[in-house]
């Protein structure tokens, strides 16, 4: 018997193409993003999913520009807050899986230690606010959910941190980059496997009954950092891919880099729940860098030899 589809929205994104390729083995992959669906347009996501009629919903697609949501608030709780309920109300239609990834962002940084799903929110931006919404929604439609809240999300593609830092570190000599915020960088690549994992298990029927699984769980690699320290190991491990330079990196304050949306102080999450649940655990935050910066140097190495 043919198992109905996976549906991958926000294919195009970081998330999106390491998802594709962790479902790979799956069966048969439906990938969107935004050319061929308006996710801000509910009616156009109802058909969509209609039209696939899928087994397991992935929903990579996010409003992720932090400082601009406080300006255009509209379209990111479109799509972040309006368009999660909808997916979450055609996922229970089906009897399909949703797993919706959600943000440290919602926490406004004060607490000492590592944040755990039972903390109370509190978003310091408009963007936390947004995906606060999302997940709130799903949470009240219920069903067959996954969300997953994770922290500093980057990889070997797409827009993110390290791919700026090695932009900028084959530009100039010095950065300045913020040092009294707190989190745990988390690899796209991880969070696609580990999300494969726990997707194939539940599917499976390997964790029992959906109130036994169904819920909110933090997902991110290990440890923590701060994105000077972030930004430091990257230069020590990058030097290939920064033609030998490796430039100063500067620690400054976050009062000394004013962004329109303030970020917390402490983006730590504690991982806990998710291994008591699923058995499963991400790599430290250094592992995970050490396997991307390998991953774009040989992609480098490879398209050296094809200019040969």
């Amino acid at each position: 018997m043919n198992r109905a589809p996976v549906l991958i929205l926000g294919a195009a994104g970081q998330v999106g193409v390491e998802l594709q390729r962790s479902f790979a083995d799956f069966g048969e992959i439906v990938a969107v993003d935004r050319e061929s669906v308006d996710i801000a347009v509910p009616d156009q996501v109802r058909e969509m999913v209609r039209g696939v009629g899928p087994e397991v919903i992935l929903n990579a697609a996010a409003y992720t520009a932090v400082d601009r949501a406080e300006t255009e608030r509209d379209a990111a709780m479109a799509i972040n807050g309006e368009a999660a309920r909808v997916l979450a109300e055609e996922a229970r239609r089906l009897d399909a899986v949703l797993v919706h990834y959600s943000t440290d962002y919602v926490f406004d940084g004060s607490k000492h230690g590592a944040w755990t799903e039972e903390d109370a929110p509190s978003p310091l931006s408009f963007y936390g606010a947004s995906k606060l919404t999302g997940e709130e929604a799903i949470r009240g439609v219920g069903g067959r959910y996954l969300i997953f809240r994770t922290s500093w999300v980057y990889g070997a593609h797409g827009n993110n941190f390290l791919l700026t830092m090695l932009r900028l570190g084959r530009e100039r000599d010095r950065l300045r980059v913020v040092d009294d915020q707190h989190g745990a960088p988390t690899t796209s690549h991880a969070l696609a496997d580990a999300t494969r994992g726990i997707v194939g298990g539940v599917v499976s029927g390997h964790f029992g009954e959906t109130n036994a699984w169904a819920g909110l769980y933090h997902m991110s690699c290990g440890g923590e950092t701060t994105w000077c320290g972030f930004a430091r190991a990257i230069f020590a491990r990058a030097g290939p891919l920064l033609q030998g330079r490796r430039p100063a990196v500067d620690a400054i304050a976050s009062s000394e880099y004013p962004t329109p949306a303030r970020r917390p102080r402490n983006s730590v999450l504690s991982n806990a729940l998710l291994r008591e649940r699923f058995g499963v655990a991400l790599p430290g935050w250094e592992d995970a860098l050490n396997e991307v910066v390998a991953r774009l140097t040989a992609e480098a190495h490879g398209n050296a030899g094809k200019d040969r």
